[in-house]
C-alpha cells in the first residue's frame, strides 16, 4: 500500500447496485455469490443503505431489503487515509465499505481481498465475471 494513499485510489468505480424496491429474497439471491459481501441500495446516485447478509436474518422474503441495512459504520469518504481504513477493516473483520461524498452520492466500493493484503480492483471483478460466464456457457 502506497504511503499517503487515499481510499479514492483503491475503490471499485463501478460496483453493482440495487434499487430501493429490492426485496429480501432478491438480496439473498444477490448474496449467493460468496464474493459479494455488501448490497448497495441506491436511488439514482444516492446511497440509501448498505445491506449485509446478517441483516437479512429473520426477514420475510417479500420485505424490502433497504430498511434492514444501514450506512453507519459502512461508508467511508474518498479522501480517507487508505492505511487507516485498511487497519479498521482488519480489526473489525469487515471486507467492504461504500465510498460516498459529502452529499451521500455513491462513488464506489472499497473491497478488501480475502487475504487482507490489499484491495480488489475493477479488473479483478471483471475477470471473475468473465470466468463465471465462461463456466456457465
Amino acid at each position: 500500500m502506497t504511503r499517503g494513499a487515499t481510499v479514492a485510489s483503491a475503490l471499485l468505480a463501478h460496483p453493482r447496485t440495487s434499487p430501493p424496491a429490492t426485496t429480501v429474497a432478491q438480496a439473498r439471491a444477490f448474496f449467493a455469490d460468496d464474493h459479494v459481501h455488501a448490497l448497495l441500495v441506491v436511488d439514482g446516485d444516492r446511497l440509501l443503505a448498505v445491506v449485509e447478509r446478517a441483516d437479512l436474518v429473520g426477514a420475510a422474503p417479500t420485505d424490502p431489503a433497504a430498511p434492514r441495512g444501514t450506512l453507519v459504520g459502512r461508508t467511508v469518504r474518498p479522501d480517507a487515509d487508505l492505511a487507516v481504513v485498511h487497519r479498521r477493516l482488519l480489526a473489525e473483520g469487515g471486507r467492504r465499505s461504500a465510498v460516498v461524498d459529502a452529499d451521500g452520492r455513491l462513488l464506489g466500493l472499497l473491497c478488501l481481498k480475502r487475504s487482507g493484503r490489499g484491495f480488489c480492483c475493477d479488473s479483478d471483478v471483471g475477470a471473475r465475471a468473465a470466468e463465471r460466464l465462461a463456466l456457465a456457457g
